[in-house]
């Protein structure tokens, strides 16, 4: 069967294993999700998107979910290119006249976007992770097309100042932005991607994303400890430190399980910008040094992330392949926001204390 629109994918799916499954609805800030999805998908998705769960039931989109579908024949897809320093084949696209299809290489997992139609087919129920991120893409999509702007970034915030940090892939953002929670007042916003829009204040937005993170951050942290068997525990300690620091092994750190209840909240006024551009391979002290962001492209070059293959603009046009993210776009939303670098040494406990004073004001 030829596919050249997103009516001839439909007609290869059983739209009704989503549509007759109860709804659920999520809210991030100004964005209101609808969510159809069968069992048992649907209760790990709602467990997971607690905090975010809403009864008004008021969405500008809804996402469909079709696990073990697949389409007759697959498409000549055409792989996306990723990011500078990223390796390896993670997303592949084919476009149609009025959607487009993204496949995850790795996973198996489909998703159809187009302006009217919005969903994920395959091995869904093995692959809980891609769909959740699937869905938190669906609230950058909306609010880029609203003039947000997409950031490489975790953040925490005290409900008047917040705090993001940038960094390197691995640089250590997401061990900071816990030290962070470790501070009373502090509440989660966000732990790898992070909405930004100008104005006074200059506003965040998180996405509904638990942390997920290394053993070397759990290792870290005696509050985490508990994510990890005693064993496990050992035999991370007796690691050559490198080893520990490069090692990936993705473990979920669900905020509510560790901090306790209320200490999320997506929407804050954003008030500082930190960027880590420290080392592991010098015992120079960790220094934190206001900087003008307009004169530091390297520094911006670790906040700004592009929207991807799923970004579709408010005309219906797709993002093309390879295109970088605009850096004026950013200085201009950051206007206002204090930015420093963290450099030297890599400390935490330094960074903490750091990130103590700025919240006690």
């Amino acid at each position: 069967m030829s596919v050249t629109k997103a009516a001839d994918v439909l007609a290869q799916l059983d739209l009704s294993q989503a549509e007759t499954a109860e709804p659920f609805y999520l809210k991030v800030g100004p964005v209101g999700l609808k969510i159809l999805s069968p069992e048992p998908l649907r209760s790990a998705l709602t467990e997971y998107f607690a905090e975010a769960l809403n009864d008004d039931r008021e969405a500008e989109l809804t996402v469909k979910l079709l696990p073990g579908q697949t389409l007759d024949t697959p498409p000549n897809w055409v792989e996306w290119a990723r990011e500078p320093g990223k390796a390896g084949r993670k997303d592949a696209i084919f476009d149609l006249d009025d959607a487009r299809l993204i496949h995850k290489v790795r996973t198996g997992v489909t998703f159809l976007q187009s302006q009217t139609e919005v969903l994920a087919f395959g091995p869904l129920t093995d692959n809980i992770s891609t769909v959740i991120n699937f869905i938190n893409t669906q609230v950058l999509n909306i609010c880029q097309r609203a003039g947000w702007q997409i950031c490489h970034a975790a953040a925490v915030t005290n409900g008047t100042r917040t705090l993001a940090i940038a960094g390197l892939s691995g640089g250590g953002k997401s061990t900071s932005i816990l030290r962070m929670m470790d501070l009373g007042g502090t509440r989660f916003v966000t732990n790898d991607r992070l909405l930004v829009r100008g104005g006074t204040p200059v506003q965040a937005l998180g996405i509904p994303k638990h942390p997920r993170i290394n053993p070397g951050t759990i290792l870290g942290n005696p509050r985490l400890h508990g994510m990890l068997s005693a064993t496990r525990l050992g035999a991370l300690r007796d690691m050559e430190p490198e080893a520990l620091w490069t090692l990936e092994e993705k473990y979920d750190l669900i905020i509510a399980d560790i901090y306790g209840p209320d200490r999320v909240q997506y929407a804050a006024p954003l008030t500082d910008f930190w960027v880590l551009n420290w080392s592991r391979d010098t015992d120079a002290p960790t220094t934190v040094t206001e900087v003008t962001l307009a004169d530091r492209p390297d520094l911006l070059g670790a906040i700004m992330k592009s929207p991807g293959p799923f970004y579709q603009f408010p005309d219906g046009r797709f993002l093309g392949n390879g295109i970088a993210p605009i850096p004026a776009d950013y200085l201009a939303a950051l206007q206002g926001v204090r930015v420093k670098e963290v450099s030297g040494g890599i400390g935490f406990d330094a960074l903490t204390e750091q990130g103590r004073a700025l919240f006690d004001g």
